[in-house]
């Protein structure tokens, strides 16, 4: 009797971190997404035209900058929680996040300082938003007993997956109000969890202090960052060329990166307190839990904008929705998606807990991968019932593998070195997307650029447009394309106002080449072979991320006999202690 008021505590406080953690990571993804639906009010608002020349970079960095911060430094905070306090850290970040929501709602410039100030304060964001995800997981399974891990911890996961498509909803809604009220969102929400977060979570772990290797994070940062910069960098034009891979800067970035995690690498192995713990991927369940998690990020990364492109550019024009009303309806048309995400996460979650995460999360993987290959035989003017029964079951597919996997990466590790585990998963996810996004936009520009400039040539000849400003269209790179058709805009209208041809055209043809059906019907065909590039690309991903999954072993160390699980979690620490791991 004298221990029951201990278990009702531990029972309230359990619920208490999952709600808390939950709140914050589904506002940190929810943030990573918000601006892409509401990019076209954010640039109206500060008076920029992104697609103008010279100004992609700044499209470029407002989508991919956040992420890439993230990327670069979970791992860095996870390990400070493990040295300094998780929840310490997890709080420290809800203030941080809060404070450049604030910044961003109060841009006081317009034009390129604008876009600057956004671009800067949405790293001061990413940062707070790198310390909640990097501490959430392992301020959960501090909180959870092993039988319970799955389904919190699939909770968390699917609230950060969801987040990251309720945003395209959100950002409609909201820019539909005000632009900056995509900031003020986080506000109340940042300000009630800060206060939240530091009245009720408390420490649970266990704490090492130690001392920070300061080499092993600016080789880190220098290394995933050039990497990720290069790649941002390579998907604009350069000179003469498509995509700016034969950039020596790009070039540079890359080659410097990659030697920089080399050099990273050697430091880690060698030192005797490591930010980045290798003697992790010892643990079998761990190992095939980030790889596969690896592979799902960079599968499923690139799809959301692939999706959007594909809904904004074609099938929502085709079917009679304004181009400007298009990144709103993207959203709504997506909801199928997020739904699947909401119902399978929990469950699977649950289930993983009951029967073990091997079987559930690899169960997942050929659902994901199976929706790829439905999609390849989508037509490009698709009926919409079978669009939302493939993404719904790639949403099912990603929370059945989602929850499972973090429970069996995090279970698998030693107490001490949650919070490093945590983040280094949290690496692999925001690692992947980005390289995603990378790697599926230059497959697509590709694709396009074998067929879109003839065609657009083309159709612009074909209606009266003059032959050097239908030559000049027509051989831009397609990535502006692409772009506009994010931001809501009509290619052809925009290219033809810049090149001050639209005015002189008889008004026939002006409205055939700026109306619903021009733009799309020349690039169904060119963007359908590029989409099926992308989407054969992930369905190999998805089939590779199963096998991997399939050899994290049987029940993770979380779900074992506790003697079992105490032997590893000795031997592991053993690991980490050596100088030569």
């Amino acid at each position: 009797m004298a221990r029951k008021p201990e278990t009702t505590a531990d029972d309230r406080y359990k619920w208490v971190a999952l709600a808390n953690t939950t709140a914050s990571m589904f506002m940190a993804t929810l943030d990573g997404s918000i601006v892409i639906i509401a990019m076209p009010a954010i640039f109206r608002g500060i008076h920029l035209d992104p697609l103008a020349p010279g100004n992609i970079v700044y499209l470029l960095w407002m989508i991919m900058g956040y992420r890439l911060v993230q990327a670069v430094l979970v791992v860095t905070v996870g390990r400070l929680g493990d040295m300094y306090g998780r929840v310490k850290i997890y709080n420290a970040g809800f203030v941080v996040f809060t404070i450049a929501s604030i910044l961003l709602s109060f841009d006081p410039f317009t034009g390129g300082h604008g876009a600057v100030w956004l671009i800067g304060w949405r790293i001061l964001q990413a940062f707070g938003g790198s310390m909640l995800m990097a501490n959430s997981a392992a301020i959960l399974t501090d909180a959870f007993p092993a039988e319970q891990r799955g389904f919190a911890l699939g909770t968390n996961q699917i609230a950060g997956l969801a987040g990251q498509f309720v945003g395209l909803v959100a950002g409609g809604l909201l820019a539909a109000i005000d632009w900056r009220a995509v900031f003020w969102v986080n506000v109340p929400v940042g300000i009630y969890g800060t206060v939240w977060a530091y009245y009720r979570l408390r420490e649970r772990g266990e704490r090492h202090r130690a001392r920070i290797d300061w080499w092993g994070n600016i080789t880190f940062a220098l290394g995933l960052g050039g990497v990720l910069v290069g790649i941002t960098v390579g998907i604009q034009p350069y000179q003469h060329h498509i995509m700016g891979w034969m950039n020596p800067v790009v070039i540079g970035l890359l080659i410097g990166g990659v030697a920089m995690l080399a050099a990273f690498a050697i430091i880690e192995s060698r030192i005797a307190e490591p930010m980045f713990q290798l003697s992790l991927f010892r643990i079998r369940a761990f190992t095939a839990g980030s790889v596969a998690g690896l592979l799902v990020a960079i599968a499923r990364g690139g799809l959301q904008f692939m999706l959007i492109i594909w809904l904004q550019g074609v099938w929502l024009p085709l079917h009679g929705y304004n181009y400007a009303d298009t990144p709103l309806w993207a959203g709504i048309f997506l909801l199928p998606l997020t739904a699947g995400f909401l119902v399978s996460g929990p469950t699977s979650g649950i289930l993983s807990d009951r029967f073990g995460p091997r079987g559930i999360a690899t169960a997942g993987m050929a659902v994901f991968g199976g929706s790829f290959i439905g999609m390849i035989f989508l037509p490009v003017t698709f009926p919409y019932w079978a669009f939302a029964v493939l993404i719904a079951a790639n949403g099912i597919g990603s929370g059945m593998f989602g929850a499972p996997n973090s429970s069996s990466i995090m279970g698998s590790v030693p107490a001490r070195q949650r919070g490093a585990a945590s983040g280094m998963r949290s690496t692999f996810q925001n690692s992947g997307t980005a390289l995603s996004i990378g790697i599926f936009f230059s497959l697509m520009i590709a694709g396009l650029a074998a067929s879109l400039p003839r065609t657009l040539t083309r159709g612009l000849l074909a209606h009266g447009v003059p032959s050097h400003a239908a030559h000049q269209i027509g051989n831009l790179p397609p990535v502006s394309s692409l772009f506009s058709t994010v931001l809501g805009v009509n290619p052809v209208q925009h290219l033809l106002s810049v090149y001050g041809v639209l005015s002189k055209l008889p008004p026939a043809s002006r409205q055939i080449l700026t109306g619903r059906t021009f733009f799309p019907g020349l690039i169904a065909g060119p963007f359908h072979d590029g989409l099926v590039v992308v989407l054969i690309v992930s369905a190999s991903l998805a089939v590779i991320a199963g096998f991997a999954s399939l050899l994290r072993g049987g029940r993770s160390a979380s779900q074992q006999d506790p003697s079992q699980a105490t032997a590893l979690a000795r031997t592991a620490a053993r690991s980490s202690d050596s100088p030569d791991v």
